[in-house]
């Protein structure tokens, strides 16, 4: 009876650390892209211009996407996604994305990434069971500055924009072949099990979580 009881301790302990470590993990993503975006908006000739952040339905922000994870194992970069719904910004989901054809500069090890869903139809398709950027979805690298009028007729008809950046500098980074889902253990974790990304996003029930407030605030432009 002892032995079977410390046996079920040590199952109970296990799972209890496993928890705790992922949800370190999950705050440290949600402090990551939060000063991320800050970083961004605090160089307005520099940030995403105000026209296409203000039209995008959403903003998936990936920070510290490393380069060796892409190469070693085939392993996921984990990110946050908030939603407008009636004109605010929804509780954010985590979201995953996976290697393709990053092609990212010499010398480079690490880049952020904030995809702007521009329409409806992305939104739907990255809120599916996963969706392959470039065959299933329609990517084009964003312009950036002040003014969005310099962007070219791909970049207008897009239904994701993408802004790769490394070292404080934006930098173009292929993301065809590159497939992005919902991360289901990291919003189990930070919702609980049964809550669905598309009920975060778009309905008008969930709350952000408190520890979710870092990444809320970083979404209006006003934010530094």
């Amino acid at each position: 009876m002892h032995v079977l009881f410390t046996a079920a301790l040590a199952a109970v302990l296990t799972v209890a650390v496993a928890a705790a470590d992922l949800s370190t993990r999950a705050t440290n993503r949600i402090r990551e892209a939060a000063t991320t975006l800050k970083e961004i908006h605090a160089v307005p000739d520099k940030d995403i211009p105000q026209d296409l952040w203000d039209k995008a339905e959403c903003v998936l922000v990936v920070p510290s996407l490393k380069k060796a994870a892409f190469v070693f194992g085939g392993e996921y970069g984990s990110g946050l996604m908030s939603c407008r719904h009636n004109a605010q910004w929804s509780a954010p989901v985590f979201m995953q994305i996976g290697k393709g054809s990053w092609g990212l500069q010499i010398g480079a090890q690490s880049i952020d990434l904030v995809l702007l869903v521009m329409n409806a139809r992305g939104m739907e398709k990255l809120l599916g069971n996963k969706v392959s950027l470039g065959a299933e979805a329609s990517i084009a690298a964003g312009p950036v500055g002040r003014d969005a009028r310099a962007a070219t007729d791909a970049q207008m008809k897009a239904e994701i924009l993408s802004y790769s950046r490394t070292q404080g500098l934006f930098v173009g980074v292929n993301l065809s072949g590159g497939v992005v889902k919902p991360d289901a253990d990291d919003n189990a974790d930070l919702y609980g099990k049964g809550v669905s990304p598309r009920d975060v996003v778009l309905g008008n029930t969930v709350e952000p979580p408190v520890a979710t407030q870092p990444f809320m605030d970083a979404l209006h432009r006003d934010a530094k």
